[in-house]
């Protein structure tokens, strides 16, 4: 059945809130499970239009929610400030040291904080670095493997952290 656009738009925005899709393919097959038949096309068209964004979460994958003013789209929010603040990641000894755009390391500093990362000890942001403190070496690697990831650098070189 082709569903018209607002019961649609309401089973998209019941599905993001209950399951972890991550991409509009997904969305497009678990709208054919229930028996509206979409292309990706109009999935697109009402991700927009609903202010679905895409976020990346604490382990590293990313899924859609629907933006709200808190929880889990602020959340969403300071994600995005991150993966579009961070110009760099550097390992130093027990740290990682994140280079962010001018005035734009408090904020990101912020998104640190609301993925309650395990490895991440504290946080200290000036106007466009963040020093990222870790217990040893080893949780520093694997912080910064996340966070790369999360800021999309995961290809740049980081001293043969991959």
């Amino acid at each position: 059945m082709k569903p018209s656009k607002n019961p649609r738009q309401n089973r998209i925005l019941q599905i993001v809130r209950s399951q972890n899709i991550s991409t509009q393919e997904e969305l497009v097959e678990a709208l054919k499970k229930d028996g509206l038949e979409v292309t990706q096309a109009t999935v697109s068209r009402d991700i927009k239009e609903l202010g679905i964004i895409k976020v990346a979460t604490a382990t590293g994958e990313q899924k859609y929610i629907p933006m709200n003013k808190s929880g889990e789209g602020a959340s969403g929010r300071l994600m995005k400030v991150f993966t579009e603040a961070i110009t760099s990641l550097e390992l130093a000894s027990n740290f990682v040291v994140a280079k962010t755009l001018p005035g734009m390391a408090q904020a990101a500093a912020a998104a640190l904080d609301s993925m309650h990362l395990e490895e991440l000890l504290a946080s200290l942001a000036g106007d466009d670095t963040i020093f990222i403190a870790t217990a040893d070496v080893k949780q520093a690697e694997s912080l910064c493997k996340k966070l790369r990831k999360l800021a999309n650098l995961e290809f740049d070189s980081l001293d043969g952290v991959n």
